[in-house]
């Protein structure tokens, strides 16, 4: 089990290093001067416009900013935001947190949900309940999540007035401890269920393919015919081996959430990483773009690995790189 880790952490470094030098690449590259967009539509001397330039490194050829990002990378220094005027580093910690807040709770009751409903209903192939799951994954999987997010705002928020439509907390009044949590939670529940919705298609339609599969593999057919109980194969044999697909879908749904959080963050004004992601390309803001950027390969990278101890956990086969003994 050691082994099997200290290999995958030996390939995380190097593909995050590599992530961290395209999109440093990529950003840079990319039309636009984030001088310009400082400054504005100002008229401002050249004088000034140069020691802006001077002041954050942007008069130094690409290869040397390059090298001192990854420098100050290494003392954990993120850089300094242009637009927001503080450390960058402060600005995601404090973006993420909200965005946790989000996607944390709706991934987790999606994933949970999912799987279960999946469960259910491949135990009852081909019955009521197997189709509602099949044409809820469907709706799910098939509507955008953006689109899903101004319908539910139409509705529910403009049409019935039952819940706001944007925003964390409300503008009119400032509540305070249990009240200020019930405030941020209410306004949590449309964004929520439209991240539900589309994960929990996700990871049902998975789920249930996966389940489905194993049931008619040999080994679960050979335990059934030595007289095992439906129960004892069901949780012995089907539920471990459908797992690992499963597991592979929730992952990357955890690994790769900021797309979800962009688009969901961008509908409801949530004030998230999502958010700030979109006003940062706006802003050409290239250190807070890059941060974002750090934090989501480090987050990807770090699922993948959990997932892969998932895998070594729920089937020991996995753990099949250990040297041979003649």
């Amino acid at each position: 089990m050691r082994r099997y880790l200290l290999l995958r952490l030996a390939w995380a470094g190097p593909i995050v290093l590599a992530i961290l030098a395209i999109n440093f690449l990529v950003i840079h590259l990319v039309p636009g001067d984030p001088v310009q967009a400082l400054v504005g539509d100002f008229p401002v001397p050249p004088e000034y416009v140069e020691s802006i330039r001077r002041e954050f490194g942007l008069d130094q050829p690409l290869g040397t900013q390059l090298w001192l990002y990854l420098a100050n990378l290494a003392e954990a220094d993120l850089g300094f935001s242009f637009a927001n005027r503080q450390s960058v580093l402060a600005v995601i910690v404090a973006r993420s947190q909200i965005t946790l807040l989000l996607m944390l709770p709706s991934l987790t009751a999606a994933a949970v949900l999912g799987v279960l409903l999946a469960f259910v209903a491949a135990r009852r192939a081909g019955g009521l309940l197997d189709g509602s799951v099949t044409a809820l994954s469907l709706f799910g999987f098939s509507v955008p999540i953006f689109w899903l997010g101004q319908i539910l705002i139409v509705v529910f928020a403009v049409k019935l007035h039952w819940l706001p439509a944007q925003g964390m907390t409300s503008l009119r009044t400032s509540p305070t401890g249990l009240a200020g949590v019930a405030d941020v939670a209410w306004h949590m529940v449309l964004p929520a269920f439209s991240i539900i919705i589309y994960y929990v298609a996700v990871v049902a339609r998975v789920a249930r393919a996966s389940v489905l599969e194993v049931r008619q593999q040999d080994f679960v057919l050979t335990a059934r015919s030595k007289g095992i109980s439906g129960q004892q194969v069901w949780w012995r044999h089907v539920l471990p081996n459908a797992l690992i697909p499963v597991v592979t879908v929730i992952g990357y749904n955890f690994g790769a959430s900021l797309t979800g959080a962009i688009f969901v963050e961008t509908v409801f004004a949530w004030p998230g990483l999502g958010n700030l992601f979109i006003t940062s390309i706006a802003n050409r803001d290239y250190p807070v773009l890059q941060g974002i950027f750090l934090v989501t390969s480090l987050a990807v990278v770090l699922t993948n690995l959990a997932t892969d101890l998932l895998y070594a956990v729920i089937d020991p086969r996995v753990r099949g790189d250990a040297p041979a003994h003649g």
